[in-house]
């Protein structure tokens, strides 16, 4: 995962928070939480936990469960743990779990797998990690033109860079979204898929220029725009444009992402390994 895509330096946590966690990821936690928090589990891990979106509403959710939530950027860790010191905070590869065997009733991700370079692998990290009828919870984001922020995001790029549109948006946030794929790759780590549900949920902004600041420079989008040149005039025109499509002042827009519910199987050898 040492790639820009997984890349978060400087200024990108404060902007990510402060721009794109309310409108974008807070509606999803909420949903993600609730369903993580069905059963009472003991024991959560979250991956990709970010700044915490999700996990303040694990820890809300969840108040007689200890929380481990993890991150593979330190610079999130670092800003998270202070904000949500509920959960116990460390730096973790997915994909390489410093957890036992079997130590965990949840695993809880919220739009962290389409940054894996190996899910299957992650999976059955996820599944290692499991208790036998533990439940592992994600959610991915469904196509581009799903989505009322980042479509129109994506449409301003287009204006800017005619001829030469960053690929980040369709390759990776969007880039997980064939449900028959997941659920393959799910039971390609050692799981059970139990659901996968696709919710509809709204975001709510100040206006576009709030989106097109925080997708620009407090998301990995970023390094494509840096090596286009100018970063604030870019972020400028792309606010300029969104506006056009979306109009000025607060903007509210519809969001589908796919909920995903697997189970590592109760009977030892099933599934697993």
């Amino acid at each position: 995962m040492n790639t820009d895509s997984a890349r978060w330096v400087g200024s990108m946590p404060e902007v990510y928070e402060r721009c794109l966690v309310g409108p974008v990821f807070a509606p999803f936690a909420t949903e993600l939480a609730r369903r993580a928090a069905r059963g009472g589990p003991r024991d959560v891990l979250e991956l990709a936990a970010g700044t915490g979106a999700v996990t303040a509403e694990l820890v809300a959710s969840c108040p007689d469960a200890a929380i481990t939530a993890t991150d593979l950027n330190p610079a999130m860790v670092e800003r998270a743990a202070p904000r949500v010191p509920g959960a116990a905070w460390q730096v973790a590869d997915a994909g390489r779990l410093p957890f036992p065997d079997a130590a965990f009733d949840r695993v809880v991700c919220g739009f962290g797998v389409m940054f894996l370079p190996d899910r299957r692998a992650a999976y059955a990290e996820v599944a290692r990690v499991l208790r036998p009828g533990g439940r592992f919870l994600f959610t991915t984001w469904d196509t581009l033109a799903t989505h009322g922020f980042a479509h129109p995001l994506g449409l301003a790029l287009g204006q800017v860079f005619p001829g030469d549109v960053p690929a980040f948006l369709e390759a990776v946030p969007h880039g997980y979204t064939d449900t028959d794929r997941i659920a393959d790759d799910v039971r390609a780590g050692g799981l059970d898929v139990v659901t996968v549900a696709t919710v509809t949920l709204e975001g709510h902004a100040d206006d576009a220029r709030q989106i097109a600041a925080g997708f620009c420079t407090g998301s990995p989008l970023r390094a494509d725009l840096e090596r286009r040149g100018h970063l604030d005039g870019t972020v400028e025109r792309v606010a300029t444009a969104m506006t056009g499509m979306l109009g000025p002042g607060p903007v509210t827009a519809s969001m589908t992402a796919h909920v995903v519910e697997a189970e590592r199987p109760v009977s030892p050898g099933h599934g697993w390994y």
